[in-house]
């Protein structure tokens, strides 16, 4: 992921942002202090399980604030406002309607950064992202899964 460009609508990027903020200016000295409190605690280091688990959090933290900057560092954002609807890209609304189920779903397309399954936000590079980019409205598009292949027809981009 590092160095990669990473396609993020413009919620995408300052839900990004928000949470990078967040990290650096709360988490962050919350961590210190905690540090700052187990160390003041004295006794032995590594006895010192408050010391350990402050540690473990601060390097999450820290990995957490790098992995977001390189992300926004390597940000494409995409014009939901100029974004073609003749065919599926990144950016776009799919409605579609499983073949096997009888049922509609809604898909966005994401990128990988910004990819949230349980909300409808699925990553491009994902097997059903990768199948529906480049369809159009009534193309049937097949979609291999683990449970096997799941036929999806086009309803409208959005």
């Amino acid at each position: 992921m590092f160095g990669e460009k990473q396609y993020l609508t413009q919620a995408g990027i300052e839900e990004l942002e928000k949470k990078l903020r967040v990290l650096e200016n709360v988490r962050r000295p919350a961590v210190a202090e905690r540090l700052h409190n187990a160390l003041e605690e004295g006794g032995e280091l590594t006895e010192n399980q408050e010391y350990h688990d402050a540690k473990n959090e601060q390097a999450f933290v820290e990995g957490e604030i790098v992995r977001i900057t390189q992300i926004l560092t390597h940000a494409i954002a995409i014009n939901e406002d100029e974004i073609d609807t003749d065919t599926v890209q990144i950016g776009n609304k799919v409605t579609v309607l499983d073949k096997s189920i009888k049922e509609e779903e809604i898909f966005h397309i994401v990128g990988s950064a910004e990819a949230n399954p349980r909300v409808g936000k699925i990553s491009a590079e994902s097997p059903v992202g990768r199948a529906l980019l480049g369809a159009k409205v009534k193309d049937k598009v097949k979609v291999e899964t683990p449970d096997g292949v799941i036929t999806f027809v086009i309803q409208s981009i959005t």
